[in-house]
């Protein structure tokens, strides 16, 4: 009988990467081993471990454990059943670790969101040909079940559009910008002193981060991976307070949200800034928090929210995935048999169809809103309102914002009438687009 198959012996763990998930994994299955081993009908025991510094202080001890320098070498460990990825990135060591584990048909549980993403379609087929489990609770949303609802909760329905909240550094960001007033530099400064954002942290902020998990949720919903070039993938660098100001004024806010739904011509997925009505479940996730919503035939819609990162909701999640594992309780990659159809492709941008948020700074002199109104009628987009700021009495400048927001318009048509009034003399500055989510 196998170590996995058996009901009686530990599972035995192999862990690469001991940064604040790693450690934290192992201080989780140390702190809940009776509740863990009740749940998962045995022990789970950490064996061996690979990290880059052996005398880093973790909290954490580690003189029983068997070390290795080189990541791979757990897969060689006969004693070790399941290894747990949590070294990060789409290449390299972690790339090298979980394809040789599943091609030696061992288990794998990873947290490694750009992995999944950029590699999931020959990680799945490695996983279905040596018949070695491949689970990632972990790599979408924290602690979340994110991956369990869209996989097992929803199994039986079909999904029609996934996505939402997927990032707690930009979340935080835009929250603190909106209830201070700060500027976006201000507050991520503030947010890598807390930790919230990284020394840098163009992978949160441009949007890659909860693109990576965009992928995987939507190769989780409609049972194929996702070519992730094909996303369009904006970030948060151009919002400014102001934006958030004047989102309120009409009745919205402004949230980073990655969304994908399965059209009959195609896949449309991006990550893009949104203006989200105010009184939404989702424009009440703030701060560092993270929400997936699905929307299906026979479910309707549903949101699940919590803590999207930190060492315990993550490794809460890495748990769960080697309970599973101990269970004898796995499936299959993307939740279907493996099959060797390509990759969706996302549909461009210009394909889709929404409502916008446009800002422009102008000169303030007669005839400006007819000049923008005339490019707007030309290219067929059709104007809901309008806000035109006046300036403090004591405020003199030749310059004024004017924000405009549409109806329902083709993207391709919105894109069109931002080049011609960006090339307008009396626009002064760079046009800011926001779509505005109104479902």
């Amino acid at each position: 009988m196998s170590a996995l198959s058996s009901s009686s012996s530990p599972l035995r763990l192999g862990i690469a990467g001991l940064g604040t998930v790693g450690a934290g994994v192992i201080k989780l299955i140390e702190a809940n081993a009776d509740l863990i081993s009740a749940r998962a009908g045995r022990a789970l025991k950490v064996v061996a471990v690979s990290a880059r510094n052996r005398k880093q202080d973790r909290g954490i001890c580690l003189d029983t454990l068997r070390w290795y320098d080189n990541a791979a070498d757990l897969v060689n460990d006969a004693e070790v059943d399941v290894i747990v990825e949590l070294i990060g990135g789409a290449e390299g060591t972690a790339r090298t670790l979980v394809e040789a584990a599943l091609k030696a048909g061992k288990p794998v549980v990873t947290a490694n969101k750009a992995l999944l993403a950029l590699h999931g379609p020959a990680l799945a087929k490695l996983s279905a040909d040596n018949a070695a489990p491949l689970l990632f609770e972990a790599a979408v949303a924290g602690g979340i079940p994110a991956i369990k609802t869209v996989r097992e909760g929803l199994a039986a329905d079909r999904l029609e559009r996934i996505g939402g909240i997927l990032n707690g550094t930009c979340n935080y960001i835009l929250t603190v910008m909106r209830e201070t007033g700060q500027d976006f530099a201000t507050v991520l400064a503030d947010a890598q002193k807390l930790g919230y954002a990284e020394a840098d942290p163009s992978t949160d902020v441009d949007g890659w981060d909860a693109a990576h998990k965009l992928a995987i949720l939507a190769g989780l919903a409609f049972g194929q991976p996702v070519v992730f070039d094909s996303l369009h993938v904006e970030g948060i660098r151009q919002i400014g307070s102001a934006d958030l100001d004047f989102a309120r004024k009409l009745g919205y806010r402004i949230k980073l949200l990655g969304l994908a739904s399965l059209r009959e011509d195609g896949l449309e997925a991006r990550v893009t800034p949104c203006l989200v009505r105010e009184d939404a479940p989702i424009a009440q996730v703030d701060g560092v928090f993270n929400a997936v919503v699905t929307e299906s035939a026979f479910a309707g819609r549903l949101m699940i929210e919590g803590r999207g990162a930190g060492a315990g909701p993550t490794a809460s999640a890495v748990t769960a995935d080697l309970i599973d594992i101990a269970r004898g309780k796995t499936v299959s990659v993307w939740g279907v048999e493996h099959s060797d159809k390509p990759a969706l492709q996302a549909l461009p941008l210009s394909a889709g169809k929404g409502a916008f948020y446009l800002r422009l700074l102008v000169e303030d002199r007669p005839g400006v809103i007819a000049d923008v109104s005339a490019v707007l009628r030309d290219c067929g987009v059709s104007l809901r309102s309008m806000l035109q700021p006046t300036p403090a009495r004591n405020e003199t400048t030749p310059h004024v914002p004017l924000i405009l927001v549409t109806h329902q318009t083709s993207e391709a048509a919105m894109q069109d009438a931002v080049t011609r009034i960006k090339a307008l003399s009396v626009v002064t500055a760079s046009p800011v687009v926001i779509r505005i989510e109104t479902d």
